[in-house]
């Protein structure tokens, strides 16, 4: 009787587990805006979660040691706005009253080139057609800057709101970093007693890949920043700040930022000095930010830490911007590291099942005793009535 109770309240706990994971997803995606400053900082105060403990095997306590952790980020912080914020607000201000330029090399250059090997008439490049028919094509398009200044007219303080939540990131990040502990083992005291093992080993995996990642991740794209602006910058090309460092953060997207970087700095290239030995000397800082970043930055920072397809990274991001917004980008790798854990383990008990076709070994019949070898060669004796030898 006890037997059969269990075997009907295992898929009863099952369908449960199933029904609290949906709840939790359809709960993110309805508080997507509101958890953007929540899911930021729970992601600053797990990649510095690491420091804290270190300091507290130190000997500070761990208030002290988030009060030092907080502090040394905040100084960074301030420094990297002091240092590169004069210099990107400078870029930005040139880059505007650049526009013209652009513009008359677009019209003047860049329309001939394209008609003439596309074999297409000038009028499909026409700026002022595509912009037509972009606004004939608005609504079926999306209409997404009308629903941004839609949503910007009907509250005036959605600015003040942004500028809220910027704030709320600090101080939430300083009680997550100082409870997070506290909340794992909470969590960890919520797993139902059946899989808490199971669950546990998957969580040390997950930790395992997904903490080196961010962490590497992160100064990976800082660093190839950096040396694509530097690049940029010996080669002459303006805006060479501006177009590195948006190359670098968006470069956690497999070869996203690669083209960023190849297809704005070609451009300003052309329109800057318009000859074709600029353009070797971007792709030259390409190549040597590429072969930095393969053989040595990426092994020693982040290694083979989530070992994600590139397709598939690429999809995680898409499909997490366009289920939960930007809470899906920033939330996209954290989740898939967590994901390749849960297929690898899902994986590896459907090869063990008999839905595959693998018979376990106790459920093979039993064979002729002289079909059966030790790995002396002699025959093993034949199995009692109770399978033991």
């Amino acid at each position: 009787m006890a037997a059969t109770k269990d075997a009907l309240t295992l898929p009863a706990q099952r369908w449960q587990l199933v029904a609290m994971v949906v709840g939790l997803g359809l709960l993110i995606w309805l508080l997507g805006p509101v958890l953007t400053p929540f899911a930021v900082a729970a992601v600053v105060a797990y990649v510095a979660d690491p420091v804290i403990d270190r300091l507290i095997r130190a000997g500070l306590s761990r208030t002290w040691a988030v009060v030092v952790v907080s502090a040394a980020l905040l100084i960074a912080l301030t420094l990297a706005l002091i240092l590169l914020l004069p210099a990107l607000q400078q870029q930005i201000v040139e880059l505007i009253q650049s526009a013209p330029r652009y513009v008359a090399w677009y019209n003047e250059t860049a329309v001939p080139w394209l008609s003439r090997n596309l074999r297409m008439p000038v009028e499909t490049f026409d700026p002022e057609r595509l912009g037509e028919l972009l606004r004939d094509n608005w609504a079926e398009a999306g209409g997404v800057l009308a629903t941004v200044l839609a949503w910007f007219s009907r509250s005036g303080l959605a600015l003040l709101a942004i500028l809220i939540n910027i704030a709320l990131i600090p101080v939430v990040a300083f009680y997550f970093m100082r409870d997070w502990d506290r909340m794992i083992s909470a969590l960890h005291a919520l797993v139902p007693r059946p899989i808490e093992p199971t669950v546990v080993r998957l969580a040390r995996e997950a930790d395992s890949t997904l903490g080196g990642f961010l962490r590497g991740q992160l100064l990976v794209m800082i660093v190839l920043g950096f040396i694509y602006g530097f690049g940029l910058m010996l080669a002459g090309i303006d805006f060479s700040l501006l177009i590195g460092l948006i190359s670098g953060l968006v470069s956690f997207v497999p070869y996203l930022g690669g083209v960023v970087f190849v297809g704005t700095a070609t451009i300003a290239a052309l329109v800057q000095h318009g000859d074709l030995i600029h353009i070797v000397y971007v792709l030259i800082a390409f190549a040597i930010g590429q072969v930095l970043e393969s053989f040595f930055l990426t092994p020693w920072l982040v290694g083979d830490k989530i070992g994600m397809h590139p397709v598939a990274v690429m999809f995680a991001v898409l499909a997490g911007g366009q289920l939960f917004g930007f809470v899906g980008v920033l939330l996209a790798l954290p989740v898939a590291a967590v994901a390749m854990v849960l297929l690898r383990f899902a994986y590896g008990r459907y090869l063990d099942s008999r839905l595959y076709g693998r018979e376990r070994p106790e459920a093979e019949p039993a064979a002729e005793p002289a079909g059966l070898l030790a790995a002396d060669g002699q025959p093993l004796p034949a199995p009692d009535a109770t399978g033991t030898h």
